[in-house]
This record gives structure tokens, C-alpha cells and sequence, in this order.
């Protein structure tokens, strides 16, 4: 294992996580299963679907007759950090948002495998459609949603999360990325050259935001649709962030058409809690920020077998002045968004 992965026997041992023990971690919990187990898609964490012998909730649904175990990534989270993601979904539930919180076990959500510092909880299973295009009802309701989360959000602190800065999405990936040597030698300059500018443009753009917590990553894939509503999911990349990191990954396009249902969206928003129209002014440093981030992330990852497989083309030249390329594109766009209109003078 590579010197720059935290934990090096642990995330070898999460790597080779099997049915077996999966199953002897639900049951450590007192849950009867009847030993199927399935693996789902999950490029950060595993996750499994497991058939139980007796439903732990009964809604009336054949979803009940499963659990969906989720089995954290070592040394990305803390456990105080996981706590906090587990703790805003209990408040949202509470509220009544459409989220899946998670089980609990006499007052617990998360526990540890016996021998390893490894951390999972579990879900109930809830099935849903992923959304294509939203009409705009649809767009409506996720306005009015997204406002109601932002209002719990916003009502209590996450300490331990990490704050979405130019400096923490920006900089810190940045000083990864070089550090491990995974930029080209003859291209590492140029791309540290555009980060560089883009955090030094961009720095005055979050001094005095309000910031608490968001989703985070919540574009449509983290979005699913029962009865035509939105439910929302995968709360694993929480942060503490301006409310439209979450709106404008909703709707992320920037061509007229997606203005309008961004608008649409806003106007609902506007109907259940305020939003500073100021911050729209955000959304390309926060596409920007995003990019850099994506990148590290695949770096963090890359001794985990699947993200080669995923992410075949990752790190070769091309890979990397199509980043720079962008960035410079990025920058650009927020340099003339910055330059006052004629009749300012």
C-alpha cells in the first residue's frame, strides 16, 4: 500500500470486506439475517444490501424485509465527523424531510467491527427513480425542500465538518496533489498556476457568507423520486457551505434553460426561507472548486482497485490539460462576471 493512504492494514482490510463478515456485523447488532447479501455501487464506502429474517420497521413495503449496511471508508471521516452527518438526518427526518435516516440500536447509529477501526451503520431500504428532467412542479417542491433543510440546517452547528473554502477545496488539494508527484512534471507548474489564481480571485467572493449545514453533493444522483417527490440521499459528503452549493448542483447547466428552472426552484425556495441572490455570484468558483476537488479525490483513492477501473484514463496527459484547460475557462468566466457593466462606469 501506498505511504500517502491513512491506515494502510485498515483500508487493505475494507478493500476485502466479504459477504461473511459483512453478515457477522449485522448480526453482532441482534439482527437476524437470512444470508443474502448484495453488493451495491459505492465508489466511496461499501455498501450491501441484506435481506433480514424480521423486518426492523414496518411500512407496508417489501423494502422492509431489508437492511442496507454502509461501511465507512477508514480514515476519510471521523467518528465525530460520521456522528454529525447521523445527526442531521435525525433532525431532518424529524422535521419529516424525505430523507433516510439511520437505525438505531438502544440510542446508537454507528458501531465498530470487533478488531478494526472500521465504522458502519445501518439504513432501512427505500426504493425510488433517479429524476431526468424535472417539470416544474417538480422543481417547485425541490425548492421548498431544499429551504426546509437549509432552515435545520442552519439551526445547529456541525464543528467537525469540513467548511467548502477555496482554501480547504482549493489549496489543500492542490498541496496533495503535488506532494504525491500525481501531475505530470511538465504540467504540474501550469496547473498549480491556474489554482493559484483561481483561489486568489476567488478569496473575496466568501468573506461574510452564511454558511451551515448543506447536503453538499447534491446533484441528481443523490436524488431519488417516489410518487413524483424527491427523497434525498447519500448525506456521506455533508458540509458546512452557502446554501447554493446545493441549489446550483440541483440544477447545474448555465444556458438559458437551466437559469429558468434554477429561477423557478429559487422562487420556492424564497416561499419557505430567504436566499441571497448574492451568492449566485458563487456557483463558478464552487464548479471550479469542484474540479480540484474531484481530482484529488481520485488521487486519495487510487490504491482502491475500483477507481483504476473506474477512472481508467486518470493522471495521463491528456487528463491533465483538459483540467487546466477548464480552469482557465473557469476563470475567465468569473473575471468578466466580476467586470461592471458599461453603464457602472
Amino acid at each position: 500500500m501506498s505511504k500517502y493512504v491513512w491506515g494502510d492494514n485498515e483500508t487493505q482490510f475494507f478493500f476485502h470486506l466479504n459477504p461473511d463478515l459483512v453478515l457477522d456485523a449485522i448480526e453482532a447488532l441482534g439482527v437476524k439475517t437470512t444470508g443474502r447479501c448484495l453488493t451495491l455501487n459505492s465508489m466511496e464506502n461499501r455498501v450491501y444490501e441484506i435481506e433480514v429474517d424480521s423486518p426492523l420497521i414496518n411500512t407496508g413495503s417489501i423494502s422492509d424485509n431489508f437492511v442496507i449496511a454502509k461501511f465507512y471508508r477508514p480514515g476519510r471521516w471521523t467518528k465525530k465527523q460520521i456522528l454529525e452527518e447521523h445527526e442531521f438526518l435525525k433532525d431532518l427526518k424529524d422535521e419529516e424531510i424525505p430523507v433516510i435516516a439511520p437505525h438505531e440500536f438502544d440510542g446508537e447509529t454507528l458501531f465498530k467491527l470487533e478488531g478494526h477501526e472500521l465504522y458502519y451503520t445501518l439504513f432501512p431500504k427505500r426504493g425510488g427513480r433517479a429524476p431526468e428532467e424535472m417539470d416544474e412542479e417538480q422543481l417547485q417542491i425541490m425548492g421548498r425542500l431544499l429551504a426546509r433543510i437549509h432552515n435545520i440546517g442552519a439551526s445547529k452547528k456541525a464543528q467537525h465538518r469540513i467548511e467548502i473554502t477555496p482554501n480547504n477545496f482549493g489549496r489543500q488539494n492542490l498541496n496533495f496533489l503535488i506532494e504525491g508527484k500525481f501531475i505530470p512534471p511538465h504540467l504540474e507548474s501550469m496547473y498549480k498556476e491556474k489554482v493559484d489564481k483561481l483561489c486568489n480571485l476567488i478569496d473575496p467572493l466568501f468573506n461574510d457568507i452564511t454558511t451551515h449545514r448543506i447536503h453538499g453533493d447534491c446533484h441528481k444522483g443523490n436524488i431519488i423520486l417516489r410518487d413524483n417527490n424527491p427523497f434525498f440521499i447519500d448525506f456521506d459528503d455533508m458540509l458546512v457551505g452557502p446554501a447554493v452549493q446545493d441549489v446550483w448542483l440541483v440544477v447545474p447547466g448555465i444556458d438559458q434553460e437551466s437559469i429558468i428552472d434554477r429561477n423557478i426552484l429559487l422562487e420556492a425556495y424564497d416561499s419557505m426561507r430567504s436566499f441571497d441572490y448574492q451568492t449566485l455570484k458563487l456557483i463558478e468558483p464552487l464548479r471550479a472548486l469542484r474540479f480540484i476537488h474531484f481530482s484529488a479525490w481520485i488521487a486519495k483513492r487510487w490504491e482502491d482497485p475500483a477507481f483504476k477501473l473506474a477512472f481508467p484514463h486518470y493522471g495521463n496527459e491528456t487528463y491533465w490539460h483538459t483540467q487546466i484547460t477548464d480552469l482557465h475557462q473557469q476563470i475567465d468566466s468569473i473575471e468578466k462576471a466580476s467586470m461592471p457593466s458599461p453603464w457602472e462606469y
